[in-house]
């Protein structure tokens, strides 16, 4: 049996075919899970998140116009649901108790040394407001104003959140080397 294409794809799950769902499901779903887990408190929140993604997507399709990826555009419905989720739960909670820290120079984080899991450990173990800027700068590529618009928020908290975010990263790193260096010297 062939593979359908992208248009055959889009218009069965368009005319509510539910091979056509579920294939379309299946080619993206573990990409658009990573997405999730790094917006999401743990493994079962990110899970909800996709299908909760997967059901906007769906109901969506028809304004989906093929000017960029299929792909693409998914990824942004799924970042968007995970961030309407967050503000919905905790943000304006947390946003009251921010004080405004001025713009200061961060070092780049040195990642090197560390495996992709070990950072996204790094990064899930963030405080919300924290861990969404960080994922929406820092890996999504959108700029302060866009991060402040879709989090409610004015652009100088969005700066505010990255530099705490790296601030802190770049202390659970020192403290990581610290503990091997402690370990490499013990032996």
């Amino acid at each position: 049996m062939r593979e359908l294409t992208e248009r055959e794809l889009l218009d069965g799950c368009r005319s509510e075919d539910r091979r056509s769902q579920e294939i379309l499901f299946g080619r993206y779903s573990r990409r658009m899970y990573a997405v999730c887990v790094r917006y999401a408190r743990h493994r079962l929140e990110a899970q909800d998140l996709m299908q909760e993604g997967f059901i906007r997507v769906f109901d969506k399709l028809g304004d989906f116009r093929s000017e960029g990826s299929l792909e693409g555009w998914i990824r942004r419905i799924m970042v968007h649901t995970c961030i309407n989720q967050y503000r919905k739960k905790s943000f304006q909670n947390e946003r009251f108790g921010m004080e405004n820290v001025p713009d200061e120079v961060v070092e780049p984080l040195v990642m090197e040394s560390l495996g992709q899991e070990e950072l996204m450990k790094m990064i899930s173990e963030l405080p919300d407001g924290y861990r969404m800027v960080f994922n929406l700068y820092a890996i999504e590529g959108y700029d302060h104003a866009e991060i402040a618009d879709l989090m409610g928020c004015v652009e100088s908290t969005s700066r505010s959140q990255l530099a705490k975010a790296r601030r802190m990263l770049q202390a659970r790193l020192k403290e990581q080397e610290r503990m091997l260096h402690e370990r490499e010297t013990s032996h």
